[in-house]
């Protein structure tokens, strides 16, 4: 008799639409994109199958490794990927994740980015900080209109073109930024590092940067001290005469996570750099860039979220246990279903953020004001609840998901990352309570929106008066910044999901974020929850599921 006979295990997520999700589909729907829709579901396909998932393993598994010198020993500063890294990449850019959205005419081109990016950000995160970077350094070098003319259209290009080349002689670019030094972290006021103004109109500079993400990139934002204070400069790793710039990497990070994507210290030695924008207006410049990236943290956030719960659910679907399939279970209804609306809550949030950037982009001034705070709201507090939702949906699968081949302890080694990037939760926080004083508006155009469902939801109207109420009080609002902040987050997800939203998810995050009728984990719903209808929209359906239904 065969001692190993295996039973009762569920088969992997694969073969499946990562697009078939009703939350994108109805965002899609709500932002007038159902022109995207079968570019979307193609890409959802590729995202769910085996081999695009495959090239997110080997890229995973095998991290990028840095050659500072050749055989010889030249310095060449290269950094070599797994060929799997070169897949995603191509295929990001081709979908114009990268900055094609600032060259499509359509009055959707952010959001239909933003959704694109969040269905492939599903196979592997590490790419997306590249891809998110090349979408971001484009508002922000427009500050340099000579600049913007000669390298945006390869910036927009849908052409990945790895190699360290002049970036002229290129099909397309990326772009990375380099900002943080070592003393002064999220402080860049704090920076040493200078720049000195040469006859020619560029500068040299000199320094040491702590933290520049994805230095294989062509181009990079730079902060340095100029004459007239902190500036933003333009620096190419190759010049364009074809040499090579200085641009000499000391050591590549050994992250918790993001192990696809190569994180590095930077040394400049009368580097070259052209000044972007004016001297002094360094942040104001590169928060053009940060914005962007910021909107890609939540987006990255929701993403990991969506994932989480879709293999909790599947899981739940296939596995039986104490005579019951689990999904059957009450108690594991209810800790789906919170995992659930945590997640469409994000995800809403996200994809509506990413409507706004049409809208602001376009002219609009109040959608401008209404980003400015709301994306700062959300990257604190989608990316603060990241982290506890990976771990829960970790718990769903026991022990199995406790292994590397379950790809969950890669999602809960993600998951804080987003929350630390471009901002930590304290930074993002903080730029709310600047937003407020410095441009009220932004909290007058906040509250409307919040208004916009008054009357729907009596929990939602009481915590709208609580809110008030903390804001009127501005005794200590910095020491209670992360309390009134958190709370502005859940109000605006919760007048988003009443007003656009599944009822039985719009009832269930206002009753548990509202009105507080749970406990402090996942999976302490309230009773009377439409639970079923909740984990229905988030189980994903393979192609196995489709043949058995």
């Amino acid at each position: 008799m065969s001692t190993h006979v295996v039973t009762n295990q569920v088969p992997e997520l694969v073969d499946f639409d990562a697009a078939d999700n009703p939350a994108i589909s109805e965002a899609v729907h709500r932002a007038g994109a159902d022109h995207m829709l079968e570019d979307l579901h193609r890409i959802g396909r590729l995202a769910g199958g085996a081999e695009a998932l495959g090239w997110g393993d080997l890229a995973e598994s095998h991290p990028p490794e840095l050659r500072t010198h050749d055989r010889y020993g030249n310095r060449v500063d290269e950094v070599t990927y797994d060929p799997a890294y070169h897949h995603l990449m191509r295929t990001g850019i081709g979908f114009g994740l990268g900055g094609t959205a600032w060259s499509d005419p359509s009055p959707t081109a952010h959001f239909e980015r933003a959704v694109k990016s969040s269905v492939w950000g599903s196979v592997d995160a590490g790419h997306g900080c590249p891809l998110s970077m090349t979408y971001g350094v484009v508002p922000a070098l427009r500050a340099n209109p000579e600049l913007a003319g000669l390298y945006e259209p390869l910036l927009v290009s849908t052409t990945y073109d790895p190699g360290l080349r002049a970036p002229l002689s290129k099909a397309g670019l990326t772009a990375g930024m380099s900002m943080t030094e070592k003393q002064g972290g999220s402080d860049v006021r704090a920076n040493t590092t200078t720049a000195v103004v040469q006859p020619d109109g560029t500068y040299r500079i000199t320094g040491h940067k702590w933290f520049t993400s994805a230095p294989m990139c062509d181009v990079f934002l730079v902060l340095a001290q100029a004459p007239g204070g902190l500036s933003c400069f333009f620096v190419p790793r190759v010049l364009p005469d074809g040499s090579r710039n200085t641009f000499m990497l000391q050591r590549l990070k050994a992250k918790l996570g993001n192990h696809s994507n190569a994180s590095s210290e930077v040394e400049y030695d009368d580097t070259v750099g052209w000044l972007v924008g004016d001297e002094g207006r360094g942040v104001a410049t590169i928060i053009e860039m940060v914005n962007m990236t910021r909107l890609d943290c939540t987006l990255g956030s929701a993403t990991g979220m969506r994932v989480g719960v879709a293999q909790a659910a599947h899981h739940a679907t296939h596995r039986r246990a104490f005579g019951a399939a689990l999904v059957d279970q009450p108690l594991m209804r209810n800790v789906l279903a919170d995992l659930a609306v945590e997640s469409e809550g994000a995800t809403m949030t996200a994809l509506w953020l990413a409507e706004l950037t049409d809208k602001a982009t376009a002219g609009d001034t109040r959608a401008d004001a209404l980003r400015r705070i709301s994306l700062a709201v959300s990257k604190y507090y989608v990316c603060k609840r990241a982290p506890i939702h990976a771990a829960e949906a970790l718990e769903c699968l026991g022990g199995n998901g406790y292994v590397e081949e379950s790809r969950m302890p890669r999602l809960f080694r993600e998951s804080p990352l987003m929350s630390i990037w471009e901002g930590s939760g304290n930074v993002a926080a903080l730029d709310v309570l600047r937003a407020m004083a410095k441009q009220p508006d932004t909290v007058t155009v906040f509250l409307d929106e919040i208004d916009s469902a008054a009357g729907a939801d009596r929990h939602l109207d009481a915590a709208a008066d609580e809110l008030r109420r903390e804001l009127g009080d501005l005794d200590a609002m910095q020491y209670r910044a992360r309390r009134v902040v958190g709370r502005m987050a859940q109000l605006l997800q919760a007048s988003l999901l009443v007003r656009y939203g599944h009822p039985a998810v719009a009832d269930a995050f206002a009753a548990s974020r509202l009105g507080n009728d749970r406990g402090d984990v996942f999976g302490t719903l309230p009773s009377g929850i439409d639970t079923a209808s909740i984990i229905e929209r988030v189980t994903p359906k393979t192609v196995q599921d489709n043949v058995r239904g």
